[in-house]
């Protein structure tokens, strides 16, 4: 197994044990890859969910120019409902589980079709 199946295996864990979501394992296979090299950075693999200008970042760069959404105030409210989700106190989240949350309550799984 590689690097990246262990780590879409980790991601796959904290779906199921930490937000209680069995996960589509195609999407979140594609959501990963999507990701990117940031995944194998220890900082860039997480989201720091106390910093509003990361939060601005997951929603300028991932909701707005990767799923193609209009801004407004559902975006970080979205953002705050996967947080919630995922845990707050959770000090690892990851960013491949928050872009899949994101990607499943917006229905953009065509996204990566």
């Amino acid at each position: 197994m590689g690097r990246r199946d262990e780590l879409i295996a980790k991601y796959a864990d904290d779906l199921k044990n930490k937000c209680g979501i069995n996960p589509d394992m195609d999407l979140l296979t594609k959501v990963t890859i999507g990701c990117g090299p940031a995944i194998y950075n220890d900082d860039a693999s997480t989201v720091a969910a106390t910093q509003p200008q990361e939060l601005e970042t997951v929603k300028n760069n991932f909701l707005i120019k990767k799923l193609g959404l209009e801004d407004g105030p559902e975006l970080m409210e979205a953002i705050d409902a996967v947080l919630d989700t995922y845990g707050r106190s959770e000090r690892n989240k990851y960013r491949a589980v928050v872009y899949y949350m994101l990607t499943k309550h917006f229905g953009k799984e065509s996204v990566y079709g």
